[in-house]
Order: structure tokens, then sequence, then C-alpha cells
């Protein structure tokens, strides 16, 4: 008997993996493709690529996985997934006029298109002045109207990356409204565009709605594979084509995290945490949910930009040595230095690690900081104490969504690189104080995107029943309670510091800006 088999691709900053997922959860086969070159720098800190060497890698990808498991016939979809916020620029011809702007460039515009004087007005009423210029800056949209104004004239189509790609595949202008998170008009609350750009934020992006793509729910088609898609990928031409949502979306419904009270965290490159809700539960004031990969849902979610590549960047900058030791060994340098983990105690010695190495849309202005350094502590104390900070922010900002949630969060589902280390995960349970667990697989955000798919082609009835039959724990990590008052102690510490280092840090960044 033939299975039905989904297709998926996941699209991802350093490499693209395509997979066979079966609905019993099974990743019959996969293959990771990663790139040359992730992106190109023109200038410190841009981060750019031309888009269609997706296509290519993930025909490469593909070809490569149906020598061994030629399996075409048994796919009944494709669901694609893609990293958030990064934008791609054309005219009606669907020709890029410049490179893709990727989520990790760092560039900044000023800014200065005017706004609305009550528009103006109300931001400072409500204090959110500063946030509203931080986000004007770093909005692709007004960067290319300042710098490239030829280009921004010829400006017809503006969309993130995964629209373009959909067009690429299908054909169509279209994309999925769990794709829809980024520097964009976006009305999250309907999931659609915001009307005539009169929305009081979807004002600040500059970006005028007619240039966008139709918006779909992502039980929804984009289209077919088209026979110019087959050729360059080697994917069957006619095959019903997903997009069905951004990769935290993706893995956090890929974890089973479908209740309130089960938070989804990602260990990844961006460190977050989620909830899912039916209503619409933003996780602070003037800050917006998203449309989860589960039409009618929403994922609240709190978000450390640069997460965990603070290990890579510390790796980087510290441990060449220990570098070279785990290459030899054929590891990662972190599965290495976690290690060393438990040898470090609980709170790291008293030295606490602030990880704002990027400015984060609750506190735009701030900086990390390391307090409490003595010369007892060495590299092993300062590795663990990133990834006790990381825990410390994510666990601020899972509070402040438990409160407006109503609901607390009882367990926790944990993915990303992170989460393959059993000494973070345990360290996560002591923690935030409740039972953190993994599942069959690292590969989340692909599961996620094959549940989704199987949704909406009906192979399942709920979303329920998709992680029923799709999502397996196989290990759960339980606070411990010395630990827990232990963190505790350490935790009420490290919410004092950022209001009692707010104002120097903030007139330090304001200088370096000037």
């Amino acid at each position: 008997m033939k299975q039905k088999l989904f297709l998926t691709i996941d699209i991802g900053t350093q490499s693209v993996r395509v997979s066979f997922i079966s609905p019993k959860g099974e990743i019959v086969a996969l293959r990771k493709e990663r790139y040359r070159i992730p992106y190109f720098s023109m200038e410190p800190g841009f981060a750019e690529i031309d888009p269609n060497v997706y296509m290519t890698y993930i025909g490469k990808a593909y070809r490569e996985l149906i020598k061994e498991h030629n399996l075409i016939n048994d796919v009944i979809g494709v669901a694609i997934t893609y990293f958030r916020d990064s934008v791609v620029v054309a005219k009606d011809d669907m020709v890029p006029l410049r490179p893709a702007i990727l989520w990790l460039d760092e560039r900044r515009a000023k800014g200065e298109e005017k706004l609305p004087l009550f528009n103006r007005a109300l931001f400072k009423l409500l204090g959110v002045g500063e946030l509203i210029r931080l986000n004007r800056m770093r909005t692709p949209a007004h960067w290319i109207k300042e710098n490239e104004p030829k280009i921004w004239s010829q400006v017809t189509r503006y969309m993130n990356l995964s629209t373009y790609i959909n067009y690429k595949f299908t054909g169509e202008y279209k994309d999925s409204d769990a794709n829809s998170i980024g520097h964009l008009p976006v009305d999250y609350k309907h999931r659609r565009w915001c009307k005539n750009n009169h929305n009081l934020t979807g004002m600040i992006y500059g970006v005028d709605v007619n240039t966008l793509c139709e918006m779909v729910p992502p039980d929804v088609p984009i289209g077919r594979i088209t026979k110019e898609a087959s050729k360059i990928t080697g994917i069957k031409e006619g095959l019903p084509f997903y997009a069905v949502g951004s990769d935290k979306g993706c893995e956090t419904f890929g974890l089973g995290a479908f209740k309130n009270n089960v938070g989804a965290v990602s260990f990844g490159t961006s460190a977050t945490i989620q909830t899912t809700n039916k209503r619409y539960v933003t996780p602070r004031p003037l800050f917006p949910a998203y449309p989860s990969v589960v039409s009618g849902y929403f994922n609240t979610e709190t978000m450390i930009n640069k997460g965990y590549w603070m290990l890579t960047w510390f790796v980087q900058q510290f441990c060449e040595k220990q570098k070279e030791i785990a290459e030899r060994q054929g590891i990662p340098t972190e599965q290495m230095l976690n290690q060393f983990i438990a040898k470090v105690p609980i709170g790291s010695n008293g030295l606490l690690i602030q990880p704002y190495w990027g400015p984060t849309l609750t506190k735009p202005l701030a900086r990390g900081n390391m307090i409490g350094f003595t010369e007892s502590h060495s590299k092993y104390h300062v590795y663990r104490a990133i990834i006790e900070g990381i825990d410390y922010e994510l666990k601020d900002g899972l509070e402040s969504i438990e409160k407006r949630q109503r609901k607390k969060v009882t367990s926790l589902m944990i993915s990303g690189g992170g989460s393959q280390s059993d000494e973070i995960c345990q360290i996560a349970a002591d923690i935030f104080n409740v039972p953190v667990s993994k599942i069959q697989t690292y590969e989340t955000t692909s599961l996620g995107a094959a549940m989704a798919g199987f949704l909406a082609m009906k192979v399942f009835k709920t979303p329920e029943e998709a992680i029923e039959k799709m999502v397996k724990i196989t290990k759960t990590f339980k606070p411990i309670p010395e630990n827990v008052e232990l963190y505790k102690f350490y935790y009420k510490q490290y919410r004092k510091f950022y209001p009692a280092l707010k104002k120097p840090i903030e007139e330090i960044t304001l200088h370096d800006e000037k």
C-alpha cells in the first residue's frame, strides 16, 4: 500500500533541510545542505544574498535525497518553512532589484520620514518613542529609500523572502499569514495587511500595502509546483504547495505545544519562548502576537535576538584550544564545553550575564552586561553564565506572557541546538521550575511543517490528532528542588540589574550612535 508522505523544506540561515515525513512523525529521510556562503557583506554589519540561490540548494538537497530514497510517488504535498523578517524588492516581473536583506543584517536607516503629528504625539505619550525610532531604523524599506532611491522608485513588489520563494515554486504572488512576521504593516490580530496604511503601528514601516502579496491562511495551498520549478529542483510538477508558516511557528507546533499552559522553548540562533492561544494575546503592551501555523490560533512570543548565537561567539573569541580538540574528536566545540557545565556551581559563582548582544524591542538601547566577575571565574563559568542569562531573560518574558494570557505554563517543550545537551535542559528545568521535555527528533521545524501540511490536506481532522500521532516525548527533565531555590535567588538579583544600569547604558549607546 502506498504510504502518504509530506516533502518538507526548511530554509534556515546556514543551511537548507529537505525531508520526507510520515503521518506517524517519522522522518523517513532527510538531507541537509550547508550554503557555501550563507550571506555576503558589502559593508560591516550587512547580511545580503541573492535569493535565487535557495532554489539551487533546495534542488541539490532534493536530488541527493532521492538518490537513496526514491519516494517521489509517495509524496502527497510539499510544505515549506522559512526564517523570518528578510526582505526582497522587485518590479512586477518579480526579478529582484537588489540582493535580499536578511534578518541578521545590522544596518540602520535614519528613519527621518515624518509620521503624522498625531501618531508622534501618541507614541510620545505612551512612552514608546524610542521603540518606534528603533523599529524605523531597522526597517529595510527606510534604508533603501534613503540610500538607494533609484531602486526604491522602481519597487512595485515588496515582500518577505518566503513570498519570493513561494513565487518561484508556484508562479503565485501569495504567502501564508503565518509568514507575515517582520518589519511590515501587518494587522496580526485579523491576519491581514493594515488597511490603507492607517494602522498606528503599520505606518511606521513606510511600505505601501499595494506592493504586498495576497495573504492566505496556512491551510490553503499557495498553488502547485510549476514545470519551471520542477526543472530547477527536481520536485514533481503539480504537487500542492503549502507555505505553512515561519520556522518558529512550525517549531512550536512540531513540539506539540498547542495549549497555553505548555511553552515551546527554542534554543537556536534566536532564542524564543512561545505559547499558543485561541484568542489574540500579546506578550507585552504594544507588542503583537503572531499567527500560528494552525489557522485560527496565535503564538505569543518573547525573543532574544541573538540567543544561542552567543555561545558561538564565545567559542570563536575565547576557545581556540577547545575548538581544536573538538575538531580532532569530530564534535562541535559547544558539545565539548557542555561537559564542563556540571563542574561549575549553580549561578556560576555569582557571575550574572545579561544577554543583550543585540538590541531588543523591549530594551532598544540595552547592551550586554557581565556582573560579578572575579579572579576565581574561568571561561567555563562565563559559558554557563551565558546559558543561565538566556534562561533568566526568557523567564522574564514568560512571566509577562503568563500574566497577559491569565494562565500559568506548567511544562516546557524544548528544541534547537542547545536542547541536545542534557545539562542545558536540566538548567532550564531548574530555572523555570517546570518539567522540560524533548521529543523524538531535533528536526522539530520540519516536523511541524509536515504536521501543518497533513492537517491542511485533511489527513488529520484536528491539530490535537496531529500532535497525538506525530509527537512523541522521549525524555523529561524535572526540576531539582534545591537547585530551584538557588536559582530563585539569582533570578531575583538578575531582574534588579537592568533598571539599575539602564540610564548609563542608554547614554553610552546613544553617544556611540552619533
